[in-house]
């Protein structure tokens, strides 16, 4: 069946017929459009005169086609798959659903007569045409076309070259006269299907028989298994040539960094390799330093937290602690912070290992304890330069912190992390660390602690009713939240059926005050803790973490991974 030919129109003048935009618009839109070339649909809606949802469900109604609005639409990654990716994204097209009579298609610009007749000549079947929104339908491309099919295929073809060549393994891994050979074309694959699906950190891991590549993706690992073991050693030498290691070595462990850009983005990689029975395992932690810094605003931190933090970074002297396990976004509120604090009246030192994002304004000095430039070492000589903020990135030792917590008394903002569960336990900490009780006390003014919860998919999500046992653990920590309303994702196409997409920080602020002061000044744990929970401001991660889970934003089971508080003996099995 052949698609209707739709009679042309003038895209201006339909939007003026319909009361969208005026005469004076349209004018002002023409003239920008001979001046920038771009279609005249895409001039009036950079130019605010009509979003494109406007545009397009306008467009659809004149030519009697279905707008589809992507972001609440199923889609079925299998049916996708039946036009392949070069078609797809040549004619930014994807297969909706199957109907009675052909297959509806969302595309791009549906009014592409040639494109609809080749999709057609493709699918074998007739095609329905449907508007949708451009991002949109690239984000689902992304989503629908992974690249593990093409990783698998590069590495098929260079395990048969490793198989078939007599050659020099450290040489092939380091040729660098073509971009075509297998091992620089499937790392390319590797690290564009990362930056695609957001991964935090790619791991390759060699065993006895296979290969495995997984990602990092909102906190939980992915994996992709590969049988052609023998490939490792090649990815392995190519990214110790990237990272400036040495090849060679391959008993030690070994720490590196490069940059290289990954669909249009600037990727800051810092890998670290690890001898292991079989060979060398590879992490590498993915930094978009093309995503720009975080503002305050934009940590998700809730508002009564935010304003209590900022209130004590901008105090001129005094020590302000960020605490959690790995990964939980310790730096990135620390850079959000500096970001805030950072102008031209301001002198900012910061101790880092590694610097993860570049500051203008900001002197960054990376640590490098092979040549004696320690945390403590550059915090003293940091003292020396007329400082007025400083930001170590590690409390590691009692002469670091030490030196820290006299900076601070002595009228100097500090800024550093600990890794501690909590807040309460964060101070004691520091005494066990062997920094004397007076001076913590007399220099620390608050700890936030952090972790990371993953956010329910909006496109699955679904009423969740408890089990018994979630109930009772649910009880250790608020009884009243047992008559809540909670939610899980049951998995779909827009979050890769993990029933989660993106994540949101959990914060748990404690302010010193008198009572908690003077427990500290005595070193009593116990006291100190009670004097925490007796805190009118203080409101713990778990129960901060069930604040989002009542809020439908986080579910139960992310909430009873973080608690630290629960015995674990009424721990419901996740």
């Amino acid at each position: 069946m052949e698609p209707a030919r739709a009679p042309k129109v003038r895209i201006g003048d339909l939007l003026v017929s319909k009361g969208l935009i005026i005469d004076e618009q349209l004018k002002r839109a023409l003239d920008e459009q001979k001046r920038t070339g771009k279609k005249i649909g895409k001039v009036v809606v950079d130019l605010g005169f009509v979003s494109e949802s406007q545009l397009l469900q306008a467009l659809a109604a004149h030519f009697s086609y279905p707008f589809v609005d992507m972001a609440r639409f199923r889609l079925n990654n299998e049916l996708i798959k039946t036009l392949p990716e070069t078609y797809a994204r040549r004619f930014r097209a994807i297969v909706l659903s199957e109907q009675p009579d052909g297959l509806l298609v969302g595309m791009g610009d549906p009014l592409d007569l040639l494109a609809m007749d080749e999709l057609q000549r493709i699918l074998r079947r007739p095609v329905h045409p449907a508007f949708v929104k451009e991002q949109e339908l690239l984000d689902a491309m992304d989503r629908a076309y992974r690249r593990s099919e093409q990783i698998a295929s590069i590495a098929v073809e260079l395990d048969s070259e490793l198989g078939t060549t007599d050659f020099d393994l450290d040489n092939l891994a380091t040729t660098t006269d073509t971009a075509e050979a297998p091992v620089v074309r499937l790392l390319q694959s590797i690290f564009e299907d990362a930056v695609q699906v957001r991964a935090s950190d790619i791991h390759i891991e060699p065993d006895e028989t296979l290969l495995r590549v997984r990602l990092r993706i909102d906190g939980e690992l992915q994996e992709q298994v590969m049988k052609e073991k023998r490939i490792a050693p090649a990815l392995v030498s190519r990214l110790k040539i990237m990272s400036g290691l040495d090849i060679s070595e391959k008993r030690l462990p070994q720490d590196g960094r490069f940059n290289i850009r990954v669909t249009g983005k600037s990727i800051d990689v810092r890998l670290s390799t690890l001898p292991v029975p079989y060979g060398e395992c590879v992490v590498m932690r993915l930094l978009d330093q093309s995503a720009g810094m975080l503002s305050m605003d934009r940590l998700g931190m809730p508002e009564n937290i935010r304003l209590r933090f900022e209130n004590l970074i901008h105090r001129p002297y005094g020590m302000v602690l960020v605490t959690g396990p790995t990964g939980s976004g310790k730096t990135t509120t620390l850079y959000a912070a500096l970001n805030l604090l950072n102008a031209p009246e301001r002198k900012v030192i910061t101790a880092e290992d590694p610097i993860e994002y570049r500051l203008s304004r900001i002197n960054q000095v990376q640590i490098n304890s092979k040549i004696g430039l320690t945390f403590a070492s550059v915090l003293r000589t940091a003292l020396r330069q007329d400082p007025d903020i400083i930001l170590v990135g590690e409390m590691r030792d009692h002469e670091t912190a030490e030196i820290g917590l006299r900076a601070a008394m002595t009228g100097h903002m500090v800024l550093s992390t600990l890794h501690t569960n909590d807040s309460v336990s964060t101070a004691m900490r520091l005494l066990d660390m062997g920094c004397d009780a007076f001076l913590v006390a007399s220099s620390l003014r608050a700890v936030i602690a952090q972790r990371l919860v993953r956010r329910i998919c909006e496109y699955c999500k679904q009423p969740y009713k408890l089990a018994p046992q979630e109930m009772a653990w649910l009880g250790n920590i608020d009884s009243t939240a047992l008559e809540a309303q909670f939610y899980k994702g049951t998995g779909c196409h827009q979050c890769n059926n993990t029933g989660y997409s993106g994540r949101i920080g959990v914060y748990e602020l404690l302010e010193m005050d008198e009572h908690l002061l003077f427990a500290l000044r005595k070193g009593d744990a116990a006291e100190f803790t009670r004097a925490a929970e007796n805190n009118a401001h203080f409101r713990s991660l778990a129960k901060c973490a069930l604040d989002y889970a009542r809020q439908g934003v986080t579910s139960v089971q992310e909430v009873f991974k973080i608690s630290a508080s629960l015995d674990d003996r009424n721990a419901p099995v996740l």
